[in-house]
């Protein structure tokens, strides 16, 4: 069959033949692959550079974490796989695959998953979000962020102030449920300032944080009590574009009553997992269907994957690889 392979960590992957997969197990399906999309996770992989690659010992992969596409019986599903998806077949556990809604397209349904484990997941279980509540969502200008917005939403968040640099992809978000920006591009004290204001007007919630860095050493610094009884707020890590370290006083967690956790692949529980694909992926799907969530794609041919593979994505946009 044809793929899209890696034969060297670092480099590009290629379209080429490699040996059709087999199903060994009752927990397994064959499935032929519609699509399938291109995440940071799955560069991450493919280079040997993430945490879940520390222990592989490197041999031609096919890249890719996610697809979707058709079952024997010619049901549409969304899969996880560990074995490679940018194929024209993967195997996929059985436990881990969503039928997907006849009225969804393969490019919308390969592209939405990722960014909904980047924001339903730690909406749900690590913020425990119910409706009125006010979220800030810091690097909001990403895929995964103007998902997150969007699922606050669907969630019933009463307000939603969102943060980013690019002040294009900023202001688009009020179209996608936003009610508030705070441009990064402000200085030190002024951001910190605008933070919060906001934040003794409308005391927030929930922090859904994609950059990590200067600016949650800001949005911190911002929330700091002073001695009286301060609000509960919940900072969720979910990415570090920005550095995986920053300052952080002790006296910040002395004086205010704030709880700082992480969510991503290795911090979730069994129970939790089982739940994105029985309940949560299922409900984000109808979600795209009824028009509450949107997500833009940027659509190639797999027999393209090495000159699409280190393109430049229009910002909002996911890759998607068809086959």
């Amino acid at each position: 069959m044809k793929a899209a392979v890696v034969f060297e960590k670092g480099n590009a992957p290629q379209y080429a033949d490699f040996q059709e997969p087999k199903v060994t197990q009752e927990s397994e399906i064959l499935v032929f692959v519609k699509a399938a999309s291109i995440k940071n996770l799955d560069k991450a992989r493919a280079s040997g550079k993430h945490y879940s690659t520390e222990n592989e010992v490197h041999q031609p992969t096919i890249i890719g974490s996610d697809g979707v596409g058709l079952l024997e019986d010619g049901r549409k599903v969304y899969f996880f796989s560990k074995k490679g998806t940018v194929a024209e077949k993967a195997v996929a556990d059985k436990k881990m695959m969503v039928n997907i809604p006849e009225q969804l397209d393969f490019s919308t349904a390969a592209a939405l998953p990722n960014a909904v484990m980047g924001s339903a997941m730690a909406l749900k279980f690590r913020a425990g979000i119910q409706p009125g509540k006010v979220v800030l969502v810091n690097g909001a200008t990403g895929i995964t962020g103007r998902i997150a917005v969007q699922i606050a939403k669907v969630y019933g968040a009463k307000k939603i102030i969102v943060t980013g640099r690019n002040e294009k992809s900023l202001h688009a978000l009020l179209q996608l449920g936003a009610d508030e920006i705070v441009s990064l591009h402000l200085n030190d004290e002024d951001f910190k300032s605008k933070i919060k204001e906001i934040h003794n007007e409308t005391p927030i919630d929930i922090v859904l944080d994609y950059i990590w860095g200067h600016s949650v050493e800001m949005i911190l610094s911002a929330f700091k009590g002073d001695g009286t009884f301060s609000h509960k707020t919940k900072l969720i890590t979910i990415g570090g574009m920005s550095g995986d370290n920053i300052q952080l006083s002790s006296q910040i967690f002395r004086a205010t009553d704030i709880q700082i956790s992480g969510s991503g692949l290795g911090s979730w529980t069994k129970e939790e997992s089982a739940l994105l694909f029985s309940e949560i992926i299922p409900e984000m799907f109808q979600a795209a269907v009824d028009g509450k969530i949107k997500i833009e794609t940027e659509d190639v041919d797999i027999k393209n994957i090495e000159s699409a593979w280190n393109a430049e994505i229009q910002t909002g946009k996911r890759l998607v690889v068809r086959i």
